[in-house]
């Protein structure tokens, strides 16, 4: 395994990234092929996660007990788990904590997941979704530092950049430093979508970002630190891990699911534009082959494309189980470059009855009121892009001197 690993990429260098630093690097490389490659793609043009850059963080592990935020996401480039690796390599793992969907990430979207002890390597696992979303300080005792390895996708809405708050926030509180992995964001170049807005703000959106916020989850963190966004503006002893030979232009492809309901790139690709459907009546393919790269509902004009959801993995009890559903396709449409809004605006124009279009869960994904209400009165998509603009421009200046790729 080691020689894998210890292969010299062309551009390969070892630098630890922490709060006071704001220095970016920028790599030139190729462009992975496509899809079908995976992470044998992104390891064949250099890009190695933070979890393969282990040369700059085994030394900061030896002799300490360590706590883990991480999933089904946190492998290294030869799949290995990055619990797996740590043990391999004697690092004295106390704890996993697990964050929405569970350690294994089997378990369905808002699904309770309970603390238990993992089946391969018997370590506790505590579960960071439910009632339990920051760790308690009982539940830290012991630990000298917590490595943190999610792989985000880059939406506001997807819940492991809540869980990385709580996360800085317990550790900020009880002394504790945080080591975060970095990952490439397969989002990375998008920031686009309406600021949230205080008022709205919840687990689906903590902080004042744009719905693509176009952050790695190192980034993110040190935004969260910089702009004192912590319970009481308390501050986390942070290091960041960096990708090497990754720049944010480059495109990735995730080598594994970061959810049971994000089968494939075009999946997380589509994602944020898609998931506003979740706060109106309308499907996302939850129930199908095709989550999050289909549309549709009982209540849309019937067309050429139907499906019907089914229980299966990722969603035992999917929206309109076994009733017909109209709508579109997307799974083979080009790669889209911002969040798009003409398929939520075709969708509520279209649909029988506007009035049971929208639920309240849709203000709290779009993080502000004034979207349904745009989309209400008929303004145009246009429009609507010009209402973020300045939001937009505020949160890209601002965000420069996090930028670490």
């Amino acid at each position: 395994m080691n020689s894998l690993f210890e292969i010299s990429f062309r551009f390969i260098f070892l630098i630890i990234i922490s709060t006071s630093c704001s220095g970016r690097k920028t790599v030139k490389t190729g462009n992975i092929k496509s899809d079908l490659e995976k992470a044998d793609a992104n390891l064949k043009i250099g890009i190695q996660t933070g979890a393969d850059n282990y040369g700059t963080y085994l030394s900061l592990l030896k002799n300490k007990k360590i706590g883990i935020v991480t999933n089904q996401t946190g492998i290294l480039s030869n799949k290995m788990n990055i619990v797996d690796f740590l043990l391999l390599k004697n690092i004295a793992i106390q704890k996993i904590f697990a964050p929405e969907h569970g350690f294994r990430g089997t378990a369905d979207a808002g699904e309770h997941v309970v603390d238990g002890r993992d089946s391969k390597t018997r370590l506790p696992i505590i579960s960071l979704y439910g009632d339990n979303k920051k760790p308690k300080p009982e539940q830290l005792a012991g630990i000298d530092i917590m490595v943190f390895d999610l792989q985000d996708v880059g939406a506001r809405f997807y819940t492991y950049i809540s869980s990385l708050h709580y996360i800085m926030e317990a550790c900020a509180e009880n002394k504790i430093p945080l080591l975060i992995l970095d990952r490439p964001n397969p989002n990375g170049t998008f920031v686009d979508g309406p600021i949230l807005e205080s008022a709205f703000t919840s687990f689906v959106g903590m902080h004042p970002v744009p719905l693509l916020h176009g952050m790695t989850i190192g980034e993110y963190a040190k935004m969260i630190n910089g702009q004192k966004w912590l319970k009481n503006k308390v501050s986390c002893k942070l290091t960041v891990i960096p990708c090497l030979n990754y720049n944010r232009k480059m495109s990735y492809s995730l080598p594994i699911k970061p959810s049971p309901n994000l089968p494939n790139d075009q999946a997380v690709n589509l994602y944020a534009s898609l998931c506003l459907f979740e706060g109106t009546n309308v499907s996302v393919g939850r129930g199908t082959e095709k989550q999050f790269q289909i549309y549709g509902s009982p209540y849309l004009p019937i067309s050429n494309f139907s499906f019907i959801p089914k229980p299966n993995f990722g969603a035992q009890n999917p929206v309109y189980n076994g009733i017909e559903c109209y709508g579109e396709d997307l799974s083979a449409v080009t790669k889209v470059n911002r969040l798009e809004l003409k398929w939520l605006i075709k969708a509520y124009q279209t649909t029988n009855d506007k009035s049971k279009f929208f639920n309240p869960f849709f203000t709290k994904l779009a993080g502000t009121k004034k979207l349904q209400q745009q989309i209400e009165t008929g303004k145009s998509e246009t429009e609507i892009r010009e209402s973020w603009k300045k939001g937009l421009l505020e949160f890209k200046q601002m965000i420069t001197k996090y930028l670490i790729y």
